[in-house]
This record gives C-alpha cells, structure tokens and sequence, in this order.
C-alpha cells in the first residue's frame, strides 16, 4: 500500500516533484500546500487540491499523513520548514527519478530531490532537503551541505564542496576541489574556478564575488 504524501510547494518545481513520485509509485498524493498563494485554496492542482497552508500541518498528522517533501526551489525556506514539519511528526520523503544515475556508495539524506538525467558519481554526499536538479553532474567525493540547490545543466568537479543552502544557478560549471561557501549564490552560466566565500552572490567567467548578501540566514 502505498504511503500518503503531503506535498508542500504548487509551482513549476513542484511538478518537477510530482512526476517523480508518480514514477516511483511509493506514494499517494493526497494535497498540496501553499503558505503563499492564499487564493488558490481549495482549487486542483495536478490532480489533487491545494488543501491549504501549514494550519493543515495538525490535521493531516492526525489523520494519518506521515511524509512530506517540499516542491520550491528557495533554499532558507526549504530548511526552515522542515523544523517545522518534524516538529509536527512528519518525515522527509525523498525523490530520486528512476533515470537519474547514482554511484553505488553515493549517500542522499531525506528530503533530497534527484531529477531526471543526473548523475551523482562515486563517494558523493548529498545532505538533506538538497535539489539536484535535471541534467546536473555531480562527480566524485563531492560534499553538497543541507539545502543546496543544483540548478538544471550544472557540472561539479571531483570533491567539489557546496555549502548549506547555496544556490547554484543553471550551467554553472565548477572546477575539481573548489569549495563555495554557505548561503550564496552563484549566477547562471558562471565558470568556478577559485574558492567562493559565505553568503556572497558570484557570477561571470571566471566567476567574481560582486556583493555580499545582506541577511545569510
């Protein structure tokens, strides 16, 4: 029988999500929720109904839901919420696409979502409430901290280290050994080829810190 699932977040990622637990066939989609889009309470999304926000977190417990996993891509939030969900008595689904290609010793926490055309090489360890979104490669010893977000296209060289909540924007490409900090952002197309500190937004070829992120969470 198939587990009940909460899904929390009705947008564009989230159908990335959704596609995914429809594949695996582990879970039954019973709702969404949406914290921001008051208005579309009560309407249907892909086949369920946005049920509401965390108010609803109670009353699905009670009623039996035990899993959760989060459709957004924003960082801070996905690890803020997933306090909250715990405290409530939820666990982290995680959902890796059937053609996403996963090394054998490759270890991935709860709350990771793997999409579709991704590959995660050798001795790689993936933290919770991570995005590795579609087409992305992570090689091999590679460190990626709870929360990270891997954007569609990006490629990290061998012991690559991404700190937590870090946002890697799409075809970003970063060189073998390279760490970037915790809580930046590193800007789409931009080429790593030096050390990226905490809380900095960086892009261009080779990427640059260009400011610091006033609030790193």
């Amino acid at each position: 029988m198939a587990k009940k699932l909460l899904i929390w977040g009705a947008s564009g990622h989230a159908l990335v999500v959704i596609d995914i637990i429809n594949l695996l066939g582990e879970y039954e989609i019973v709702g969404f929720l949406d914290n921001v889009n008051l208005e579309r309470h009560g309407t249907n999304f892909c086949g369920s109904l946005i049920i509401g926000g965390q108010e609803q977190l109670d009353f699905y417990r009670e009623k039996g839901v035990e899993h959760i996993i989060f459709g957004f891509g924003n960082c801070q939030a996905r690890l803020k919420l997933s306090k909250l969900v715990r405290s409530k008595g939820f666990s982290l689904a995680t959902a890796i696409h059937p053609k996403a290609t996963l090394a054998s010793d490759v270890s991935v926490a709860p709350g990771t979502v793997v999409a579709a055309g991704a590959v995660i090489n050798s001795e790689a360890k993936i933290g919770e409430n991570v995005i590795i979104n579609t087409c992305a490669s992570v090689d091999h010893e590679c460190v990626l901290e709870d929360g990270v977000h891997i954007c569609p296209g990006v490629h990290l060289g061998g012991q690559v280290t991404v700190g937590r909540a870090t946002w890697v924007g799409i075809g970003t490409t970063v060189i073998d050994k390279a760490r970037i900090g915790a809580g930046s952002l590193i800007g789409a197309g931009a080429v790593v080829v030096n050390d990226i500190p905490d809380g900095v937004v960086a892009y261009g070829v080779p990427a640059k810190v260009i400011r610091r992120i006033a609030d790193n969470g």
